[in-house]
C-alpha cells in the first residue's frame, strides 16, 4: 500500500487534537481519566469554586509547566525545545476548552455507555500519543518526558511509559483523597459504574492498557504514513535546539 507521504508535522497536528479529544470523551464516561490526566482534573475540581476564571486547559498547561521544571532536574539539562513543548501543552489545554466545549460535558447516562467510550476515549488518546512520538514538532511535556528520561538514561520508551503511568496513578490516587476530605464517603460498590473526583475503575483499566494501545497505534500508523518533513528547513531548525 501506497503511503501517504510528508505526514511529519500532520503528526503533531493529530496528536494535540486526538489526545485532547480522547481526555475529553474518557471524562463525559465518569469511570475515572487517564492517569496522565487525572491530577489537572482532581486539581481542577478542588480550585474551580475558588476562582470562576480557571478551566481545565489551564491547569492543564500549568501543571505541565509544573511537571516540566522536574523533568529538567531529573535529566540535568535544558533545551530551548523544552519552551516550544510548554507551548505545545498551551494549544493542547485550549484544545480540551474547545472539546469540552463542542461535546458538553454531561457525562453519558447509561452504563454500558460510558464503558464502550471508556475504551473509544483511550483509543483516542492513544493514537494522539503515538502521533507525538512521530513527529519533530516539540512533544506535549507529558510524552516529552517520557522520550527525554528514556534518552538520557538509555532506557527502553514502553519501560519509562509504565512506570510513569503508574507515578501518575499514585500520585492522582494521593491527591483525591486528600484534597477534599470527603475520603469516608467513597463507595467500592460504585467504583465500577462512576468515579471518585475523576478516579476509578476505569483509571486502572487505561493504565493497564495505555502502553499496549499506544505500541499498536504506532504500528498502524507506521503502516500507513511517511514521516519525511513537508517543512525541511524547520525540521534542521529544530534538530539544532
Amino acid at each position: 500500500m501506497k503511503k501517504f507521504t510528508k505526514a511529519s508535522e500532520l503528526m503533531w497536528l493529530f496528536g494535540v487534537l486526538f489526545v485532547s479529544l480522547g481526555v475529553a470523551i474518557c471524562k463525559k464516561a465518569d469511570l475515572g481519566v487517564s492517569m496522565i490526566a487525572a491530577p489537572a482534573f482532581i486539581i481542577f475540581e478542588a480550585v474551580q469554586s475558588l476562582w470562576s476564571g480557571f478551566s481545565i486547559g489551564v491547569v492543564e498547561y500549568l501543571l505541565q509547566g509544573v511537571i516540566l521544571i522536574i523533568m529538567c532536574l531529573i535529566v540535568q539539562r535544558f533545551h530551548l525545545k523544552y519552551i516550544l513543548a510548554f507551548l505545545t501543552a498551551v494549544i493542547y489545554g485550549y484544545c480540551v476548552n474547545l472539546w469540552f466545549l463542542i461535546l458538553g460535558t454531561d457525562v453519558f447516562s447509561q452504563v454500558y455507555l460510558r464503558w464502550i467510550m471508556l475504551i473509544v476515549g483511550d483509543i483516542t488518546t492513544s493514537l494522539g500519543v503515538a502521533c507525538f512520538f512521530r513527529t519533530y514538532l516539540p512533544l506535549e511535556v507529558y510524552e516529552l518526558v517520557v522520550a527525554e528520561v528514556a534518552n538520557r538514561y538509555n532506557f527502553k520508551v514502553n519501560v519509562v511509559k509504565y512506570c510513569y503511568d503508574a507515578i501518575s496513578l499514585i500520585v492522582s490516587v494521593i491527591l483525591a483523597l486528600t484534597l477534599f476530605g470527603d475520603v469516608k464517603t467513597f463507595d467500592w460498590s460504585t467504583i465500577w459504574y462512576t468515579s471518585f473526583h475523576s478516579i476509578g475503575l476505569g483509571t486502572i483499566v487505561t493504565t493497564i492498557i495505555n502502553a499496549p494501545i499506544i505500541a499498536g497505534c504506532g504500528k498502524l500508523l507506521d503502516s500507513v504514513f511517511d514521516y519525511e518533513p513537508l517543512f525541511p528547513k524547520i525540521k534542521n531548525c529544530m534538530d539544532k535546539l
